[in-house]
């Protein structure tokens, strides 16, 4: 089975502290479901229509992992305490 990739891009940090309430919920939630972060950082160099911005690179075993923990009451607590204190793309990608 595939692994799967959350890859979140931050466009927008509107409110530093909601973000740090959901980092505060949401890591644990995250490793706690099988979840192990690969990558968190301002992009290094960006190409193309990129821009240089926080990035997220979380890997899980299989998309139906990667899928529970998101819709999960602990994940979903984090997003609730985000609020609209960020904007972010998240995408969940199958891996090769």
């Amino acid at each position: 089975m595939a692994k799967a990739y959350w890859i979140c891009f931050y466009r927008k940090i509107a409110d530093p502290h909601k973000l740090a309430a959901y980092a505060k919920l949401a890591g644990p939630a995250i490793e706690a479901g099988g979840g192990r972060f690969l990558a968190r950082a301002p992009a290094a160099h960006a190409f193309e229509a990129g821009q240089l911005e926080r990035t997220v690179l979380i890997e899980f075993e299989s998309m139906e992992q990667a899928r529970a923990v998101h819709d999960g009451p602990a994940y979903q607590a984090a997003l609730a305490a985000l609020d609209d204190g960020a904007v972010r793309d998240l995408r969940f990608v199958a891996g090769v």
